[in-house]
């Protein structure tokens, strides 16, 4: 049994094909059907159903893929601390984000870490929360930057900061006439929400207070699949949207004037860096807590902790 074996399991568990895993791993799928093969004779088990597509894993191969998961993981603590050792700064380092933060917040930071790191590789998956928790949990990814409070066992949270909430409202709303706005000046008939599967999406909901009301309303008949595409479809129509911070930084003149803010307290998101309990890459995480807290602009540091809305 080698490590080599190991993470060709993995990638089959994760890609649910040979010849893609063997993509992902660099090796030709012969290499990696090989390998497999030696492995499951080694162990006198099968690891995957191959006859399925896609290929699923055996009732053995779960519990193989459990412990390989482990295995790599302490492998790469043993890794972690030779090169802490060494003070050096170096590995691949798996991220998670959620949608809404990835094209804001990321810009910010990646070009930055990179130059300063040159050897880290970074790998950034755009992924819903749901699946960020489940890779989180099963070593999949090293680290996650989403929308908490979580409260799921076995991960841990870590504030990087609080990003406030804003209305974004067409000139034809009644809204646009006002200088703040409270949640019931919002008409949900005319509210422009993500699709379901958005943490975003809950928040609007529980701000605005419709949960209860959420089923057989017309205005839940178009659902956005990014925010980019709310602010558009407000520009284009009459309604109203919710829009994070971040996603107003660099917006024009133009768009700044559809721009109305809540009345104090702020609704306010709370994004942080997610962890397994048991993560083997600590130092890399730290450091790139560091540069994502150098990036943020100074006026979302200076947000507190009051009014976060429920995911």
């Amino acid at each position: 049994m080698t490590i080599t074996q190991l993470t060709y399991v993995l990638a089959v568990a994760e890609y649910k094909n040979f010849t893609l895993a063997a993509e992902k791993c660099f090796v030709t799928q012969p290499t990696l059907s090989m390998q497999l093969n030696k492995l499951e004779e080694e162990l006198g088990i099968k690891l995957f159903d191959r006859s399925k597509q896609p290929v699923v894993p055996t009732e053995a191969g779960f519990a193989i893929i459990a412990q390989a998961r482990k295995i790599l993981s302490e492998k790469g603590s043993m890794e972690e601390i030779v090169q802490h050792k060494k003070d050096v700064i170096a590995g691949e380092l798996k991220l998670g984000i959620i949608p809404t933060l990835a094209p804001y917040l990321l810009p910010l930071f990646v070009q930055n870490f990179t130059k300063k790191h040159p050897h880290v590789k970074l790998i950034v998956k755009e992924l819903p929360t749901d699946i960020l928790i489940t890779r989180l949990k099963e070593n999949r990814i090293d680290a996650a930057i989403l929308v908490t409070p979580l409260y799921e066992q076995g991960i841990k949270e870590e504030v990087l900061f609080y990003e406030e909430m804003v209305a974004y409202v067409s000139q034809k709303n009644a809204a646009f006439k006002k200088h703040y706005v409270l949640a019931k000046d919002i008409d949900p008939h005319k509210l422009w929400l993500l699709q379901e599967g958005h943490c975003f999406r809950s928040q609007v909901l529980n701000l605005c207070e419709l949960q209860k009301t959420s089923s057989g309303m017309g205005h839940f008949e178009y659902e956005a699949g990014s925010i980019e595409t709310l602010r558009r479809m407000v520009e284009m129509n009459d309604g109203i949207t919710i829009l994070p911070e971040l996603a107003t930084l660099n917006i024009s003149a133009k768009q700044q004037q559809l721009i109305r803010f809540f009345r104090s307290p702020a609704p306010m998101r709370e994004v942080s860096i997610a962890v397994h309990r048991n993560l083997a890459k600590k130092r890399l995480v730290e450091v790139l807590k560091k540069e994502i807290l150098l990036a943020v602009p100074e006026k979302i540091k200076k947000n507190k902790m009051q009014n976060v809305i429920p995911v």
